[in-house]
């Protein structure tokens, strides 16, 4: 029997006396003890506050995101063993593959994006510099620095691993410690994974900690600096969100719960084209996948009146090929987590089929004895408008109902009836509609998804949350949102609006700011590595007189004989030029002539531009001047780095005429 053991302030606490019994979804028989430890919640808030916080934010951006791309290496070498108690879940290998080798690539993608997209660096940079001032000399940036608390995850049973690491990602990313408190039924799974984690060593102490059982009295030792991410039903989270302590200190609360998601079929969408049978071919995948046990599965598919009839043979003809057994021997569909989810699931049932016919059941299908073992159920209500229970009662399995619609504008309506969704999909191959669609129900749903012919190939899929886009949904669904690349991180941060000169803002966000302090650069920086480049590192150019003839040569040359360029008149009547003018990318080809150095060296490639600007028209008989400064440093591989440089052009007046920012890679060594 398994006995899964809560992790706190560094140790592994085994199941105490009053341990619960889980029972197998399949056979009834126990399969686990967890719980009933006697757990130190304080003791635990102190190790991740005092110890696996300073530790994580004493390691940069890159240095916590490498660490994620390890941890996610280390677990994908040994996912098998999760894989192995799975079924224990009541899941099949398939629903498996979503939990476990989806919460890894989450994790890995997360740890891409902190690569990409954040700083090497202790402060994340929100937006652009804030000009508060005429002359550029007090200024503000909005910055976003780690909380100094812990995360407290309280997680949902039907993804014990995928739910764990889709917070642990960002939270970690963050610079935050975590306290993982998994649903009871499937904690074996979640402890499991948790502690190939540790054996890794790859964290440091502190940084993450779990409870197998009741959380006590944690929620009451939470304050301004923690987090509550939440998954589950909407009377827990409503529970959780109004504890005294969470209100009085304002203590941040995110949370995912139920969702009544729906997918419509457009009115194009006709029997025979490549949408509908997508839409059959989704709809019966999203009520067996799990055995419907997923947030964002379908609950209400919202369909023309006209196909009502076609749609329900279809999907009934398809869902009757679902094969139900042991998910051991990988059926189509396993079992539920519990008989009590069973008992739930057909409670549900029974008060949506007072609104609804149920035209597929138990009796279309060879179930097998076992408590957690349900057969699909497909309703289809004639009346929706009427309908209360099916907008409103979400049966957490494989249940569905199918409702008509008459137009678009009603299509949407209905859909908007769940009162918040995580997704709402839509099967449509006319632009059109999905344009009024969204336009009509986007504010109700965290997510749509929309696909046809020409994307259904490359698909993810209604039900399939992506790292890179925010997991949330208003109103029914939490009001929360999660994942989404850097988005879900910063809800581990806070963000501060810092005020100050232009040096002081460098020194904070290690980034040079226009205006700070300049140093020479003892020799030309493209002939200096990676490493030797320092921030405000700066060199300025001889000038370079723009001729007539420059601006003609460049206009026949490359073939852009725009009139500003080649017709003084014509220039002149334009309220933009004083006459003819240079071409603004001939300026930066001039620009590169100036400022580069052109024999081998550290710089690898010129990998683009950012932020092109022109202020000043150029006239022929100027002259132009450029000041180059290392403006940031982010390292990329084990070999080079990418520095970013502020290209600043001026006339012979000393008048600014462009901007941009010029990204290099440079190596590490000579």
């Amino acid at each position: 029997m398994l006995e899964p053991h809560s992790f706190a302030h560094g140790r592994w606490i085994a199941p105490g006396a009053n341990a619960k019994t889980i029972a197998s979804p399949v056979t009834g028989a126990a399969i686990a003890r967890a719980g009933g430890s006697d757990l130190d919640f304080g003791a635990m808030v102190s190790h991740a506050v005092q110890t696996g916080g300073p530790a994580l934010r004493a390691m940069t951006f890159h240095q916590r995101a490498k660490m994620l791309k390890a941890l996610a290496v280390y677990l994908d070498t040994r996912k098998e063993g999760l894989y192995a108690i799975n079924p224990l879940t009541g899941a099949t290998r398939r629903d498996g593959g979503i939990d476990i080798d989806g919460g890894i690539i989450t994790m890995m993608v997360i740890a891409s994006k902190g690569r990409r997209e954040m700083p090497d660096g202790h402060v994340y940079i929100d937006g652009d510099i804030e000009q508060t001032s005429r002359k550029g000399t007090f200024l503000a940036q909005h910055i976003a620095t780690p909380l100094q608390g812990v995360a407290v995850h309280i997680n949902a049973f039907n993804f014990p691993v995928w739910g764990m690491l889709e917070k642990l990602a960002p939270t970690l990313l963050a610079g935050v410690p975590a306290i993982v408190k998994p649903a009871t039924q499937t904690c074996f799974l979640t402890e499991a994974c948790l502690r190939m984690m540790i054996e890794s060593g790859l964290l440091p102490e502190g940084a993450i900690q779990l409870i197998v059982g009741g959380t006590g009295d944690l929620l009451d030792r939470l304050g301004a600096q923690d987090v509550v991410a939440f998954t589950g039903s909407a009377d827990t989270a409503l529970m959780l969100r109004s504890n005294p302590h969470i209100m009085r200190n304002s203590t941040r609360f995110t949370a995912e719960q139920d969702s009544l998601n729906a997918s419509i079929l457009g009115p194009d969408a006709a029997p025979g084209t490549p949408e509908f049978d997508l839409f059959i071919k989704q709809a019966a995948s999203e009520m067996t996948v799990k055995a419907g046990q997923k947030c964002t599965a379908i609950r209400r598919m919202i369909v023309p009146q006209a196909q009502l009839d076609t749609v329900s043979e279809a999907l009934t003809e398809r869902l009757r090929k679902t094969t139900i057994g042991d998910p051991a021997d990988d059926p189509r569909m396993g079992a539920l987590v519990s008989a009590g989810q069973k008992a739930d699931v057909l409670e549900k049932a029974a008060m949506i089929g007072i609104e609804a016919e149920q035209i597929l059941d138990a009796s279309a299908f060879d179930l097998p004895d076992g408590p957690g073992f349900v057969a699909p159920m497909l309703f289809r209500c004639n009346d929706p408008d009427a309908a209360q229970n099916i907008h409103a009662v979400e049966a957490f399995g494989p249940v569905s109902t199918l409702l008509p619609y008459r137009d678009t504008a009603h299509a949407a309506e209905l859909a908007n009836r769940g009162q918040g969704s995580l997704v709402a999909s839509l099967i449509t191959h006319d632009p059109q509609v999905a344009r009024e669609v969204t336009l009509a129900s986007a504010a109700w749903h965290g997510r749509l998804y929309i696909s046809d012919r020409d994307s259904m190939a490359e698909g993810t899929g209604h039900g399939s949350p992506l790292p890179h886009l925010v997991h949330g949904g208003p109103g029914r669904a939490g009001g929360g949102e999660e994942l989404g690349g850097v988005r879900g991180v910063l809800h581990y941060m806070q963000r501060t609006a810092i005020q100050g000169s232009p040096d002081v803002l460098t020194a904070i966000t290690g980034q040079w700011v226009p205006g700070a302090t300049e140093k020479p650069a003892p020799q030309h920086p493209f002939q200096r590595t990676f490493r030797e480049i320092e921030i405000g590192e700066t060199i300025t150019t001889d000038p370079r007189e723009v001729t007539l003839a420059d601006i003609e040569h460049f206009a026949h040359f490359t073939g852009d004989t725009f009139y500003a360029h080649m017709d003084d008149d014509a220039a002149k009547a334009n309220p933009f030029f004083p006459g003819r003018v240079a071409h603004g990318y001939l300026l930066l080809s001039f620009a590169a002539g100036l400022f580069v150095q052109p024999d081998p060296g550290p710089v690898l490639a010129n990998t683009g531009l950012n932020s092109l600007s022109f202020q000043k028209p150029v006239s022929p008989g100027d002259k132009i001047t450029v000041r180059l400064t290392a403006k940031r440093k982010t390292q990329r591989t084990d070999d080079y780095g990418e520095v970013a440089w502020n290209v600043t052009l001026y006339n012979q007046d000393a008048d600014q005429v462009a901007q941009y920012e010029l990204l290099t890679m440079v190596s590490y060594e000579r």
